[in-house]
């Protein structure tokens, strides 16, 4: 039996300077074609070789990056989907939390590629699994799963552009209020 090897702190440390170069730099400018890798090392205060160590090229960063984000969105989801009726907001608001720290990415994403669609596609299995799994009998004209998850999607993407006056906590609630089979 193989043990894992734990990651080397200094490749860890390499990684969340090169990504949050990136960020920075995408927020400056949001034109991917605009980087270049000279850019993101200086900014990250590393040499193209260690860019190099870790990385294949530009688009490889970004790939990694957005992986890791929609794998740890992926299990914040998954712990939404089965929560109990007590931890529903909390877990709802730990969601949201998730998606105000990394709101710099993900506003970056939301213009360079189908990332809206992944979300979309993550809050509906979110609202199908949550739906099956309800108690109650649902009435024949209930909301449509892509109508709710549309809104739904909506309602977390205009709070990250432009509605982060409202705490997490506060928007979590909303959307509650709103969902709640009743």
């Amino acid at each position: 039996m193989s043990i894992p090897k734990k990651e080397d702190p200094r490749t860890i440390r390499s990684r969340e300077m090169f990504k949050d170069a990136v960020i920075a730099l995408l927020c400056e400018d949001p034109i991917i074609s605009n980087l270049t890798v000279r850019e993101i090392a200086a900014k990250a205060g590393l040499n193209r070789t260690t860019f190099y160590l870790h990385y294949q090229d530009i688009q490889d960063l970004l790939t990694q990056i957005t992986d890791e984000i929609l794998n740890e969105l992926s299990e914040k989801i998954f712990a939404l989907i089965h929560a109990k009726d007590l931890s529903e907001k909390q877990q709802l608001t730990q969601l949201l939390d998730y998606l105000y720290i990394h709101r710099n990415y993900l506003l970056i994403l939301f213009k360079t590629n189908q990332f809206e669609e992944q979300l979309f596609s993550l809050l509906k299995q979110l609202v199908e699994i949550r739906r099956k799994n309800t108690k109650k009998d649902l009435p024949a004209d209930y909301v449509d799963i892509d109508i709710k998850t549309a809104s739904l999607a909506g309602i977390i993407i205009w709070w990250l552009r432009k509605g982060l006056h409202f705490s997490s906590d506060y928007i979590a609630n909303q959307i509650y209020l709103m969902y709640r089979v009743q």
